[in-house]
């Protein structure tokens, strides 16, 4: 049950330091188990440094979303538009404390339902990461293969998923 009062809006600069909050938070209780906390913080420092959410402002490549209960910032999504018309999740985020009721799934179907001319929705998960993966799979999303993020060796090692849209 998604919790009352929901809002889920563009962002804004004066969201970027709490996104960036939230971001280190969930990475870190996420990913601390599986890398480490010093690389953790290295990786969180380089995605989301606030000059690199500064440039994902504004619809002109993608999305870039938060959802609110009262004026506290407790999740985040972006996506964006492929070249096959794909809509690529790039990142969806809810702190831990608000995880399991419903918040994660309904900015999932916000974000995607900015992209109304996709086929298909896709993204990418580190393979580690069962909660996640579990999500997607109860969210629609299907095994495409396995890789290295960006096809580097020095990133996660990530499972692509995918999931039909009804656009056609």
């Amino acid at each position: 049950m998604t919790p009352d009062g929901l809002i889920i809006r563009d962002a804004e600069t004066a969201d970027l330091a709490a996104v960036r909050a939230l971001l280190v938070d969930t990475w870190h209780a996420t990913y601390d188990g599986i890398y480490g906390w010093r690389r953790v913080a290295e990786i969180s420092n380089a995605w989301h440094s606030l000059e690199n959410l500064t440039a994902q402002l504004g619809r002109e490549s993608g999305v870039f979303l938060v959802a609110l209960t009262g004026d506290k910032i407790i999740a985040t999504s972006s996506a964006r538009i492929e070249q096959d018309r794909a809509a690529m999740l790039t990142r969806l985020y809810v702190l831990p404390p608000w995880q399991g009721i419903g918040v994660g799934r309904t900015l999932l179907q916000v974000t995607l339902a900015c992209f109304p001319q996709a086929p298909v929705a896709r993204l990418e998960v580190e393979s580690q990461n069962e909660a996640a993966i579990a999500f997607y799979e109860r969210m629609g999303f299907f095994l495409q293969r396995q890789a290295r993020f960006d096809g580097r060796d020095d990133t996660p090692n990530t499972l692509l998923m995918a999931r039909r849209l009804f656009a056609e």
